[in-house]
């Protein structure tokens, strides 16, 4: 994690494990361990503690509401708009408005004194559209009371965001250490704000993930207040070098379970905060080899060709023979029967035709 004095925090991630991957130019990585059984004995609290303090101050930044330019603009054209007031509402309003920039300034200070930008910004934004709609309601009569009486809804509107963020906003980690960015409402500056979480130092604790054998899991070592930085130390070995706070274990084997650990660093090699993954590897269950059916033996046939007796075959040509002279002689009666019918035809019609002519005769 590197820190620049016009720039937040920069993060980059190396992860360790069994495996090579892919790798980028970060500095950091995820690990895992070589002597699993005897790690898990001696516990995570073995490991080194080092805090790093880093503070980090910007002058001449004007950023709560009551150093806020716009805020301060938008009095200050009020002001010159109103040119029926006299010199003395002109004085007083002055003086309503610089005290009113000390009671925002106390009010910050009960509620941590400082405020990230998102809540300055819904501060301002909110505070700048009551202004301009107090001033087009009823005026009570007097320019000053009504000057006093949105400057106390400013201060209302200035608490509420910064109890807010207080409760919801400031130092979100739960674990490990965290350098914010934040604005110092006293001084109107710009720096970092140390957030030291009430766990062990740098401790954000131990997760159990349970895969089987031949599937994928995700070691996700991102945490809401920051992108976690992972470095190699001691054992174990280099698994894949990533800007991406996660890494995806594909085909997992057994051999690969283990205890996977991510840690954060900053630019120089401080540990800031580690997190302990413990994977478990469950093998595919082994089936009995299956018996594979043998087909039952083919029995011996004498394949040789049987002569058939000569007496067969004489008796088999003999009736062969017979059958064709009956064909025959079938075929030529046939024949004769339908020539003498033809003749017979033939002479009917004669004998039809001679009475004829002798009658003519």
């Amino acid at each position: 994690m590197t820190t620049d004095l016009n720039t937040s925090p920069k993060n980059s991630f190396m992860i360790q494990g069994a495996r090579a991957m892919t790798h980028t130019s970060s500095s950091s990585s995820l690990m895992k361990r070589c002597d699993i059984k005897k790690r898990l004995q001696t516990g995570p609290g073995r490991f080194s503690v080092c805090w790093l303090v880093l503070v980090c101050v910007i002058p001449s930044v004007r950023l709560c509401l009551q150093c806020d330019l716009a805020v301060r603009h938008m009095h200050e054209d009020f002001m010159a708009s109103k040119h029926e007031v006299t010199v003395q509402e002109q004085m007083d309003l002055t003086k309503i408005i610089d005290h009113a920039y000390i009671t925002y300034q106390d009010t910050s200070t009960q509620l941590s004194g400082v405020i990230d930008l998102t809540t300055l910004y819904r501060a301002q934004t909110e505070y700048e559209s009551e202004f301009r709609r107090h001033w087009q309601e009823l005026s009570t009569g007097s320019i000053q009371w009504d000057m006093i009486r949105i400057l106390e809804k400013g201060k209302s509107i200035l608490k509420k965001h910064l109890e807010v963020f207080v409760a919801e906003g400031l130092c979100p980690n739960k674990c490990g250490l965290l350098f914010q960015s934040v604005m110092n409402c006293s001084s109107c500056q710009y720096g970092l704000h140390i957030c030291q979480s009430d766990t062990p130092p740098k401790d954000c604790g131990e997760h159990k993930l349970v895969a089987h054998e031949g599937e994928q899991t995700v070691l996700d070592c991102f945490l809401p207040w920051h992108s976690l930085v992972f470095s190699a130390k001691d054992e174990f070995e280099v698994l894949v070098v990533t800007k991406d706070s996660k890494i995806v274990l594909n085909q997992l084997s057994v051999s690969e379970q283990g205890v996977y650990r991510c840690i954060l660093l900053d630019q120089h090699g401080t540990t800031l905060s580690h997190t302990h993954f413990i994977l478990t590897v469950i093998p595919m269950p082994t089936s009995p080899p299956k018996q594979i059916p043998t087909l039952p033996s083919v029995p011996d046939v004498d394949v040789r060709h049987v002569q058939p007796p000569k007496d067969i075959l004489i008796i088999a040509v003999a009736f062969l023979t017979v059958l064709s002279l009956f064909g025959s002689l079938a075929v030529v009666m046939h024949l004769g029967r339908m020539a003498l019918r033809r003749q017979r035809k033939a002479e009917a019609e004669e004998r039809v035709e001679n009475p004829r002519w002798r009658r003519r005769d």
